[in-house]
């Protein structure tokens, strides 16, 4: 866990992304691209990126933010202040995408609408994220991740296990599927430029990406229109993990040779041969008098031997691992998944690395998060303006200086 697999340069090495999103959808999706290769420069407002003071924090840089945004350049600018279209300006014209997470209109408001970013560079690929779409009753609204679990069925599918009331998810997983969505959207723009030249306009609402995300399991009962199949049991009615002598398990078993097989390992192979458990589609129908009979078995066991056991029958047994487990846990830590970094003056820092492996190689970030404008100069001199214009951008108020 102390080191880190072998730097590597990253499919999107030499694509340059201007990244004026915000607090987790965006930022997210552009960490992941600047952990590929690509080169970030955020615009932030002079009061800086929400996610910089959301969780524990070393002055400008929490958690929270050094994660959604390892690996960027920072420039903080006043963008509604008329000069700052002269910057904007330049750095669209540099760049091969454009990302923002504003609600409809404010783009425009910006003197940044589509046909704008199109006409100063139609090699463009422009990512737009909204919470609920770009037009609409909703269109308007704040979103944030909450409001997003309620609306897209989330929270219907996450039941609270004393009340049965709709619950929400302690994570922000609407944001974090929205990052993923967007980055994939953005690099298929990506490919599709290279075959016909073109820029591309790409728009991915959150409460769009967590319906798709949804709709596999949590609304399978919704999917036929004619002659539909009776219903079954919602996902997650019973899905929960299991106690154990010593812990808690979790147990997952879509295919009947699997539920055969944690039969086996609970020492009761005739369960599996019960009529109301003999075929997926009448366990599907019998969760509760399935989980009566194995919540028993399960508590006689501890969780270091029905994992065993489970791998030598074949059965998909987890240990529910608490959060400071998961740090020591053996794959975790056979898969290299958490690095460290060196932050500079914040000192060393543990994130887990993006997912993806490229020839067998994992893909590690390599730079720190950036302090509030910290590199406002230099990307400005690399823009080409003079540290006399620059001055008196500052002085201005139009940028608000980061370094040193």
């Amino acid at each position: 866990m102390g080191g880190a697999p072998a730097a590597h340069a990253g499919p999107l090495a030499g694509i340059r992304i201007v990244d004026f999103s915000n607090v987790f959808s965006g930022p997210m999706a552009t960490a992941l691209m600047a952990d590929q290769g690509a080169s970030v420069i955020k615009v932030e407002a002079p009061e800086g990126d929400t996610s910089r003071v959301v969780g524990p924090a070393k002055g400008d840089l929490s958690a929270a933010f050094i994660t959604a945004n390892r690996g960027k350049r920072s420039i903080a600018l006043d963008l509604k202040h008329p000069e700052a279209r002269t910057i904007l300006a330049a750095l669209v014209r540099q760049a091969d995408v454009l990302v923002s997470n504003f609600r409809p209109g404010v783009m425009e408001r910006l003197g940044l609408d589509r046909r704008h970013l199109q006409s100063l560079n139609p090699r463009l690929v422009q990512l737009s994220i909204t919470g609920f779409g770009p037009d609409g009753p909703r269109a308007e609204d704040r979103a944030y991740d909450a409001v997003i679990q309620a609306v897209a069925g989330v929270s219907a599918s996450h039941r609270d296990k004393h009340t049965g009331l709709p619950g929400l998810l302690s994570t922000t997983a609407c944001d974090k599927l929205t990052a993923l969505t967007a980055a994939q959207a953005v690099t298929a723009a990506l490919f599709a430029r290279e075959r016909d030249g073109q820029g591309r306009h790409v728009e991915v609402s959150m409460l769009d990406a967590t319906l798709a995300f949804q709709w596999i399991d949590a609304m399978y009962n919704h999917v036929f229109l004619e002659d539909a199949p009776q219903g079954f049991p919602e996902i997650g009615s019973t899905l929960k993990p299991y106690a154990t002598a010593d812990g808690l398990v979790a147990v997952m078993m879509p295919q009947q040779a699997e539920f055969r097989a944690l039969c086996r390992a609970l020492g009761r192979p005739d369960i599996a041969e019960d009529a109301r458990f003999s075929t997926p589609q009448t366990r599907s129908r019998h969760p509760a008098e399935l989980r009566a009979l194995l919540e028993p078995l399960i508590a006689h066991q501890s969780t270091a031997a029905l994992e065993a056991a489970g791998r030598v029958e074949g059965a998909p047994v987890g240990r529910v691992n608490e959060r400071h487990d998961v740090l020591v846990d053996p794959q975790v830590v056979h898969n290299q998944t958490l690095v460290q970094l060196d932050h500079g003056a914040v000192g060393r820092v543990r994130l887990a690395r993006a997912a993806a492996r490229f020839d067998g190689v994992a893909i590690c970030p390599t730079a720190a998060a950036p302090h509030l404008g910290e590199h406002g100069r230099e990307v400005l001199r690399e823009l080409g303006f003079d540290d006399n214009q620059i001055g008196q951008w500052i002085g201005s108020g139009v940028l608000r200086d980061g370094a040193g």
